[in-house]
């Protein structure tokens, strides 16, 4: 994955609001600065007197990795050597008027705990190997809008639990789900939103984390991986952006893949489609079916 080095372009495009990459810029990055591996965190926090870095690496001790607040006056970064992946960590923000430090959670991170617990996680999306190339050079070569389109909407934590009652993982979902909407004939699967988020009954509508898949279903890594399987199925993959559930129609999706970069950015391009108002199959799906002409085809 593409690191900014926080340039002063990319600080003026993020002060402009046209930053699209933004999650390439703040964050945790794995880096290596001055011939030592390590990790980048860079934050965004203008009203802040102090913030720093802590976790299980530093006992969470707020002044052990403290933030340098950079040129732009409104962004805070460190470097710490020697952290490896799946690191919990928080920032820590002293306020304006003092008092006992915040403890924020990264809102560029990659990866959560599992709730209850509210940590960011440490993550490298850099190592993961896309087996894709047939369906991204098919992609290319072939109009999208030429050929009808049948979306099977599912909520991946309800369409199907295991013999335990637990949730199916995402390489689980890659092999069940996969398979069912193949076999249906369906063209695309579009899940309900699978950002970071607290609460099981929001069924991922208030968001935490909107550049990390929620944890209850593996890593990030395991996520590409349902996608891998999808395409290699012939399924493209849509997700549902973070917006009132009520807004069935007229809604703007984005891609679940977003170039391969982050695994489910905001910063991802978006394109419109319109839902028929077909009902729910009972078991936490939605079978929708649009025209091609509706200009939504995803990843």
């Amino acid at each position: 994955m593409k690191t900014s080095d926080l340039s002063e372009f990319d600080l003026y495009l993020f002060h402009q609001g046209t930053n699209y990459h933004a999650y390439e810029m703040l964050g945790a990055h794995f880096v290596e600065q001055d011939g030592k591996k390590g990790v980048r965190f860079a934050v965004w926090a203008p009203h802040a007197k102090s913030v720093s870095v802590v976790g299980d690496f530093n006992s969470w001790d707020t002044r052990v990795d403290p933030m340098i607040r950079i040129r732009d006056g409104e962004i805070w970064e460190c470097f710490i050597e020697g952290l490896k992946e799946g690191d919990i960590y928080k920032y820590a923000i002293e306020p304006q008027w003092g008092g006992p430090h915040i403890m924020k959670a990264d809102p560029y991170g990659f990866y959560a705990e599992k709730k209850p617990n509210t940590a960011s996680r440490l993550y490298d999306l850099s190592h993961y190997d896309w087996q894709d190339k047939a369906w991204q050079d098919k992609k290319a070569k072939e109009s999208s809008y030429e050929r009808p389109m049948l979306t099977y909407e599912v909520h991946a934590g309800s369409w199907r639990r295991t013999m335990d009652g637990e949730y199916l993982s995402y390489r689980e979902l890659a092999d069940q789900l996969v398979d069912y909407c193949a076999k249906m004939h369906y063209t695309h699967i579009e899940f309900m939103p699978l950002c970071e988020h607290p609460f099981d009954g929001s069924w991922g509508y208030q968001a935490t984390g909107y550049y990390a898949v929620t944890s209850r279903y593996g890593s990030p890594d395991d996520f590409r991986y349902l996608i891998d399987k999808a395409h290699a199925a012939g399924l493209g993959v849509m997700r549902m952006p973070q917006v009132s559930a009520s807004l069935w129609t007229g809604y703007r999706a984005t891609s679940a893949r977003t170039s391969r970069v982050s695994v489910i950015s905001m910063a991802a391009r978006s394109t419109s489609r319109i839902t028929s108002s077909v009902p729910r199959t009972g078991n936490g799906a939605r079978r929708t079916s649009t025209t091609a002409a509706r200009k939504c085809r995803a990843s």
